[in-house]
């Protein structure tokens, strides 16, 4: 999805890693203890291998080419979108084939390397310099040093916990940002140890993930990316205090839940005129036709599932499936079982859409169109910088929110996922080239909007789950839950996202900003 280098997260709360969760190898991570096995067999000899775990590549890491790039002609949008999403496409081919060749990788120490980051990195070479084609054919600047991120690594099971992003996100600036989500880690810790050895199957892009096994079957989540929330200390922090310029109000729109089960994996913000350009499924509510062929013209003549008709705006994020052996729809296909996100979709049994204001001043209408990403698909690889999704359990709110794992909810509490989007505008662009830079987060102290930014209202979101309560036995997790995402990001907590394009008729944009500033409740 979109990546950010700019603009960072306000998240609700410090992040929270329990460091003594025991883990479960994640990845393509089909451990080396299934290395000698093929998918639906077993091995007895796994715990000859278990001392070699810790150091078995879990995933690939490519830098994120999309979030570098700051400014891109509109003559050559879409074909650079066409390319980014090609650099997607070749990562998830390069992690499929790591995870379906353990045997060559025991065989041969080169075998990564020499077969699958090297030709990898080639394809993007290539990839990347047909992106500097396309800005430079219109009269547009490439920055040369892109051509450096064509080269990619791998990570072990102990490297993929997300938390090795630059700066500091308890509450002081970085990268002209504010965060108040917790510390960083700068080069990251380890969140669950050295590595538990658990069997997994293998899978590839043409063959379903057996789910048999539990966790998204050696493509996480494991053990490590759960928490028991009763054992977390309470993380929330206050908000700002409200100002005298404060607006007060909120709008709430009504828009169902997708009990009508409208999915695609797509992402017209990032990859207009890709199929599959999200390589996982989305939930959408409001606007009914939001594909990849998606156009404003389409989008404002469309119908909408919200009570307020004239709310056509597009709400959409990531599915989030029950891994408990069962297979849904779409086991079979492209940015589903193929690719790593398995399981029983679970469909939201709530979903508060509302508008709210600033504590530092009034706000100004959304322009139409306008395009938001918040959260970081990423993370696993990308760090922590852009994560701003929020998971906890109903009677926890206001007390615990975490962004690195999944809470295990008590008996009778249901799973919460939240989103408080970026809630001010550079007040000229509805997107940018890296979908972030036109849009910021509020100073997390005072509310206050970044210079060249206003406020406009703060899109927030709240999902509410019943899913069966996981747990830990031997270091492997039970009953594991998670959200889609593309393969080699192993379906962390951290890369939870949520994806919004605003589309009103009669005038509503204004009237939501009206009754804001009004102090009002309004829906």
């Amino acid at each position: 999805m979109g990546r950010n280098i700019r603009k960072r997260r306000s998240p609700l709360a410090v992040k929270v890693t329990a460091a003594t969760a025991a883990i479960a190898l994640g990845g393509g991570g089909l451990l080396w203890a299934q290395m000698n096995a093929s998918a639906h067999e077993s091995n007895n000899s796994a715990q000859n291998y278990t001392k070699a775990a810790a150091a078995t590549v879990a995933t690939i890491s490519c830098p994120d080419v999309g979030q570098k790039l700051t400014s891109v002609p509109a003559k050559a949008k879409m074909g650079v979108a066409r390319e980014l999403a090609n650099l997607d496409k070749q990562i998830t081919e390069a992690y499929s084939r790591l995870a379906s060749t353990r045997q060559a990788q025991a065989n041969d120490a080169n075998f990564v390397q020499n077969a699958i980051v090297g030709p990898l990195k080639e394809k993007r070479a290539a990839t990347i310099d047909r992106i500097r084609l396309d800005i430079t054919r219109v009269g547009g600047q490439f920055n040369s040093s892109l051509a450096q991120l064509a080269a990619c690594t791998t990570q072990t099971a102990n490297q993929t916990t997300a938390g090795r992003g630059g700066g500091r996100n308890n509450g002081g600036k970085g990268n002209n940002g504010q965060n108040n989500g917790g510390q960083n880690n700068n080069g990251g810790q380890n969140n669950g140890g050295n590595g538990q050895a658990t069997a997994a199957p293998s899978a590839s892009a043409s063959t379903p993930v057996d789910v048999g096994i539990g966790g998204q079957a050696g493509n996480g989540p494991t053990a490590a990316d759960f928490v028991d929330i009763t054992k977390v200390a309470a993380n929330v922090q206050g908000k700002p205090q409200n100002g005298q310029q404060a607006s007060t109000g909120s709008f709430t729109t009504r828009c169902g839940v997708n009990a009508n089960k409208n999915h695609n994996t797509d992402n017209v913000i990032v990859a207009p005129g890709v199929t599959n350009g999200a390589h996982h499924l989305h939930d959408y509510v409001g606007n009914q036709k939001v594909d990849a062929f998606a156009t404003n013209d389409t989008l404002i003549a469309d119908q909408t599932t919200c009570q307020n008709q004239s709310d056509l705006s597009a709400y959409y994020w990531p599915v989030v499936r029950e891994q408990d052996g069962s297979q849904d729809f779409d086991q079979n296909a492209a940015g589903g079982g193929t690719e790593g996100n398995v399981g029983k979709i679970l469909t939201p049994v709530q979903a508060q859409i509302k508008y709210v204001g600033s504590p530092a001043s009034k706000v100004t209408a959304m322009p139409q169109f306008l395009r938001i990403i918040t959260g970081d698909a990423k993370t696993t690889t990308n760090g922590l910088a852009n994560a701003n999704a929020h998971w906890s359990c109903t009677g926890f709110e206001n007390k615990v929110q975490l962004t690195e794992q999944y809470p295990i909810c008590p008996q009778g509490s249901q799973v919460v996922r939240t989103f408080a989007f970026q809630s001010c505008w550079d007040g000229t662009n509805i997107d940018s080239a890296n979908h972030r830079t036109h849009v910021a987060f509020a100073d997390p102290a005072s509310g206050v909007c970044p210079n060249g930014f206003k406020a406009i209202p703060q899109l927030t979101m709240r999902l509410v789950y019943n899913v069966t309560q996981p747990s830990v036995v031997n270091g492997q997790v039970k009953n594991a839950y998670a959200v889609d995402g593309f393969p080699e990001q192993l379906h962390k907590a951290a890369t939870d996202h949520d994806d919004f394009i605003a589309v009103f008729k009669n005038n509503l944009a204004t009237t939501i900003a009206n009754c804001i500033n009004s102090g009002k409740k309004c829906q």
